[in-house]
């Protein structure tokens, strides 16, 4: 018995419980199974008695006690208990618990997914570094856990499109042709310009890309456009190309520039002007932000009829909303903490609902240290470390399993000289290693003879087969909730329990028999449970984007 059918027949049993009691019905739709802290107390545990009996007016005790007579006669329970105030505490029988294992090998890739988003449109947007330099090491927690998310998202129906915004209009762009023109003439960088031997680098493919030669354009200004608009392109093409080793490849990569030269602008501010929300002040075009919980109303058109920043965000925001996307997913630095607001309160005045259409997520800073000191600069782009010199430090799988193993919320520590080391204290190495071990077990078996031609679930009564399997049950919960909560830590996390409880069985528990000890049922039943625990280990790892190694 998995989760999913136990709590099938507890909702069952509580919806005929309610139904059976005088008073006014309870709507009753979901129930919610949680692991007990302590194993002595059952295998799951519910406090739906707690949750419903106020509104039936009912002793949730005595509810509880309802609920247990009815569910210890459904068959795979070996008891149910009343705790405290109204718990139920649920034990399997061993049979119940331990075909959990062969669903999973059933299921395969599988095991894990859901339902919670079928059929929704997601756009989730994240990176969009500025095509002036390198990927920070900011934008790469970002790529490791956007496209965890898009992942996870995908594994739960959602239909996840994920996107890069180029941020190609406006000053940045100005400075950065600037900067490479300065290197061409070997002037120094402008003031407000790009620093870093990337800028050098640039300049240099772009003479080599330019078919004549450039001194014998006649202007300095037009020599600043060959470099503007090829160097702008090597610049995206070197992002996509590390984001691409990075395991992250977008679905499209839009061009802030098309919003200007489309008139898509000129859309947004028609739309927002036919719903009431733009008036004319001091000879610019306001939205009326203030309406929708904004701190002050914002200028979208300046007086000298240039577009303020925020023009682009409506536009692209309603660029999405006409490509069908009925979630939109942003993620942005701890900077950017500002821009929520009146993000949202764009996301109403278009008639849309705040937080459900449009979703902003912010995330924390990350600090990489060697030698217990921190990184402060990157020889390639001079101010900032980058993802290729974490990339380079550790490869791409510590660092995205790294960046994404910690909440969004938290600023991150990244030990580099941890994460070099084959131990059990790099989280990485330990998670990875129980997949390797998996397949080791699994080659080990097949050279004994021990194969998957047998399988008794009642035979999985040892305790650490108990709470392993117990472990492996919760995975659908983890990624249901990663999904809801926009949490991707809680995969590695859970993976990282997962690969210690599966070391602990190890450790007990033999799949291949001691010298000439014959192949037992019990061997051949262990060895779905060893298989099984590989394929949510790699299922799991799958989510985060790193890779399940069958030997290490």
């Amino acid at each position: 018995m998995n989760p999913a059918d136990l709590s099938a027949s507890l909702l069952t049993i509580v919806n005929t419980v309610v139904a059976g009691r005088d008073g006014t019905p309870v709507a009753i739709d979901d129930v919610a199974l949680e692991r007990p802290r302590n194993r002595d107390h059952g295998d799951w545990a519910s406090n739906i008695a707690m949750k419903i009996a106020k509104s039936l007016g009912a002793n949730p005790r005595e509810l509880a006690t309802q609920i247990a007579e009815a569910l210890t006669a459904v068959e795979g329970v070996a008891s149910v208990d009343v705790a405290g105030p109204g718990f139920n505490n649920i034990t399997l029988d061993a049979a119940a618990a331990g075909a959990l294992a062969k669903t999973i090998v059933d299921v395969d890739a599988d095991y894990g997914t859901g339902d919670l988003y079928t059929g929704v449109t997601v756009n989730i947007e994240f990176v969009s570094a500025n095509p002036t330099g390198p990927i920070h090491i900011g934008g790469t927690r970002w790529a490791a856990v956007g496209d965890s998310l898009a992942r996870i998202f995908s594994a739960q129906g959602a239909l996840v499109t994920r996107e890069y915004y180029f941020n190609d209009h406006g000053a940045q762009i100005d400075r950065f042709a600037r900067s490479l023109l300065a290197s061409y003439l070997g002037e120094p960088a402008p003031e407000d310009g790009y620093g870093g031997e990337y800028i050098s680098d640039i300049a240099a493919r772009v003479i080599a890309d330019y078919p004549g030669e450039l001194s014998t354009i006649p202007t300095r200004e037009e020599v600043q456009e060959v470099f503007r608009s090829t160097g702008v392109e090597l610049m995206f093409g070197d992002i996509r190309a590390s984001l691409h080793e990075f395991g992250v490849d977008f679905d499209v990569y839009f061009h802030e520039n098309e919003l200007h030269e489309s008139g898509a602008v000129e859309r947004a501010v028609a739309r927002l002007r036919d719903l009431g929300h733009i008036y004319e002040a001091d000879g610019a075009t306001w939205l009326r932000t203030t309406e929708f919980g904004d701190d002050k109303d914002r200028v979208v058109i300046k007086s000298d009829g240039e577009a303020a920043y925020i023009s682009g965000d409506l536009a692209y925001y309603l660029n999405k909303r006409e490509r069908g996307f009925e979630r939109n997913i942003i993620l942005l630095g701890a900077d950017h903490h500002g821009y929520v607001q009146r993000l949202m309160a764009m996301t109403a005045a278009f008639g849309d609902t705040p937080f459900y259409n449009l979703e902003i997520l912010i995330g924390q800073l990350v600090n990489l240290v060697r030698d217990g000191e921190p990184l402060r600069m990157s020889k390639r782009a001079g101010t900032v470390v980058t993802m290729e010199d974490l990339v380079e430090a550790v490869g791409v799988d510590a660092a995205r399993y790294s960046l994404v193993r910690s909440s969004i919320d938290t600023e991150v520590d990244i030990d580099l000289d941890l994460l070099t080391r084959r131990t059990n204290d790099n989280p990485v190495f330990y998670v990875q290693y129980a997949h390797a071990r998996t397949g080791a077990v699994a080659r080990n078996a097949a050279d004994s003879g021990v194969t998957r031609d047998v399988f008794d679930a009642g035979l999985l009564t040892h305790e650490t087969e108990s709470i392993l399997l117990g472990t492996l049950a919760e995975f659908p919960r983890i990624v249901r909730q990663a999904a809801e909560l926009r949490e991707p830590h809680r995969v590695a996390r859970y993976a990282e329990e997962l690969a210690g409880t599966y070391h602990r069985w190890y450790d007990n528990c033999r799949v291949t028999p001691l010298g000439d000890e014959e192949v037992t049922d019990v061997h051949r039943t262990r060895l779905w449970l060893n298989d099984a625990t590989g394929i949510v280990l790699r299922n799991a790892l799958a989510l985060l984007g790193v890779s399940a190694p069958e030997r290490m």
